[in-house]
């Protein structure tokens, strides 16, 4: 009998330590598309630790966040959406962590000319050069179709033949080969190979979002999560970071 209770005891105690050893991760497209993957590879790598990856649309996210089962561990988003979570007990004290800066970028057809876009005179005469510029449809509740189209209603840019798409994202429009031009966050174009990235577009239009990582406070492994959000904001992960498009803080 004593042996049967051991038995039993050390298979509990080898179950839990088979779930600690994984986590689950919840990101938007902006930080999902910007080294995410990879970088979790790595840690894997490391620490052993498995680490599954989970892309949420902007516009359902935060309902994932708190109701998704099994819940998210480490959860990313856009510092306005990170705030309210904080604000609403749905991450762990003190794991509020700032990743780095996506940036809004011109995108043009793969060996297509690359325009000077360096202020906001030149990118709207080459806006208005397009014959169509595809970019997210700003009715479809994501927070980059939103930007976007706050920036294209700016008096600089009447004029511009937008295309707001009505599926997928205005990069991926461009490069199944609609339109000339379209306007995403740089890592949303850098991982499209029949699409180049021109440049950014200029700072002073605010075209950018920032990306915060967190513990979510329903995690089950904080120990594991909160090691794997000091990671990615680590030096030793930056340069991924930086080749996908995301500039860390």
């Amino acid at each position: 009998m004593m042996r049967l209770f051991l038995s039993t005891a050390l298979l509990a105690a080898l179950t839990v330590s088979a779930h600690a050893a994984e986590i689950r991760v919840l990101a938007p497209g902006f930080v999902y598309n910007a080294a995410l993957k990879e970088l979790a590879a790595d840690f894997t790598k490391k620490t052993g630790v498995n680490v599954i990856v989970s892309e949420g649309g902007m516009n359902v996210i935060v309902g994932q966040i708190k109701t998704a089962t099994p819940p998210a561990d480490v959860i990313a988003l856009p510092a306005d959406l990170m705030n309210t979570l904080y604000l609403d007990g749905g991450i762990v004290p003190g794991s509020y962590t700032p990743l780095g800066r996506d940036e809004l970028g011109l995108a043009v057809k793969k060996g297509a000319p690359h325009p000077d876009i360096s202020t906001v005179e030149k990118l709207a005469a080459v806006l208005k050069s397009a014959q169509a510029v595809e970019v997210n449809d700003p009715k479809a509740g994501t927070m980059q179709g939103v930007i976007i189209d706050g920036i294209l209603k700016r008096p600089e840019f009447a004029g511009v033949h937008v295309v707001p798409v009505a599926k997928g994202e205005g990069a991926g429009a461009l490069a199944r080969g609609e339109g000339d031009m379209a306007i995403q966050l740089v890592p949303e174009i850098l991982n499209k190979p029949p699409i180049d990235l021109v440049a950014p577009l200029p700072v002073e239009l605010g075209g950018h979002m920032d990306a915060i990582l967190a513990v979510s406070s329903r995690t089950a492994d904080q120990k594991n999560a909160l090691a794997f959000v000091k990671f990615l904001a680590s030096p030793e992960s930056r340069a991924a970071w930086q080749t996908k498009g995301l500039k860390p803080f």
